[in-house]
């Protein structure tokens, strides 16, 4: 098979970062599905490669967690008993630091006690100093919390209540829930009540929702395979980390969280493919 040029790898993984679909991307480059499926594959190993082993010793001094939903290949109520392909309701639990807007884990999976806890287990193994954590009050994330941190965190959960509380998730979706109230409470350590939020990592996930065309609800731009999902993820996190200049700090995350000592493009991720592949 020919292998695709610089320039054309370049152009293919300039128009998905722009958050369009797949069969749109093949349109405007020229490419087959296949093909652009293919690069996005290799793209996204290579991403989340290099993301593992760059973000690490990380002195970021805050970390909010927040979950966004999805689904592959079907809505959980059409998933068949015996369905081994992942398909239903998918989960991307994301953290990030609201200082220097780094997003330094995420991990695709379900909403359930397994995800949380190795996701927690993931962050803390990437922090070089004690944080203050912000979660939401999944029920879940305690446990979670205590297991990987071993209570060396000042976390706090910020509980939301809803006018609405009695729809069904699924209606929740695709209508904004009414708050009525929240409170914020201490669970471990000492945390700053000021700063027990989750409003930053809520608004990274929308920008995920309206970056990714596959977490576009209303569509059948939604992801058909696992795979190709946690492989768009991947990505995604490079580029929001590395490429594009965050407009509230005037560069890019990794280079203000000095993980990055340069403004990459996307020569450089086709080039540190190169570079994993090898």
């Amino acid at each position: 098979m020919n292998k695709l040029s610089t320039q054309d790898r370049v152009q293919i993984l300039n128009a998905l970062s722009e958050g369009i679909g797949i069969n749109a991307a093949s349109r405007i480059t020229g490419k087959s599905k296949n093909t652009i499926l293919k690069l996005l594959a290799d793209a996204g190993e290579a991403c989340a490669l290099y993301q593992d082993r760059t973000m690490r010793k990380l002195t970021i001094k805050k970390v909010q967690v927040d979950e966004i939903w999805s689904f592959i290949g079907m809505k959980q109520k059409n998933v068949p008993a015996d369905d081994e392909n992942g398909n239903g309701d998918c989960y991307t639990f994301t953290a990030i630091d609201p200082e220097t807007k780094l997003m330094p884990c995420w991990l695709v999976g379900t909403r359930s006690r397994e995800c949380a806890y190795e996701f927690m287990d993931d962050l803390a193994s990437r922090l070089a100093v004690r944080v203050q954590l912000s979660t939401d009050g999944l029920r879940v994330y305690p446990e979670a919390v205590e297991h990987a941190f071993k209570g060396k965190v000042d976390y706090g959960v910020l509980n939301k209540t809803y006018a609405d509380e009695g729809l069904k998730e699924s209606k929740r979706r695709y209508s904004p829930a009414t708050m009525t109230s929240c409170e914020k409470l201490r669970v471990y350590g000492n945390p700053d009540a000021d700063h027990i939020s989750t409003s930053h990592v809520e608004r990274a996930n929308l920008s995920m929702r309206m970056g990714m065309r596959r977490f576009t609800r209303l569509t059948n731009a939604f992801s058909k395979k696992l795979q190709n999902h946690m492989h768009a993820v991947s990505f995604y996190f490079m580029v929001y980390n590395f490429v594009k200049i965050h407009t509230s700090i005037k560069t890019t995350p990794a280079m203000e969280a000095g993980v990055a000592d340069f403004l990459w493009d996307m020569e450089d991720i086709v080039m540190m493919m190169d570079t994993m592949g090898q």
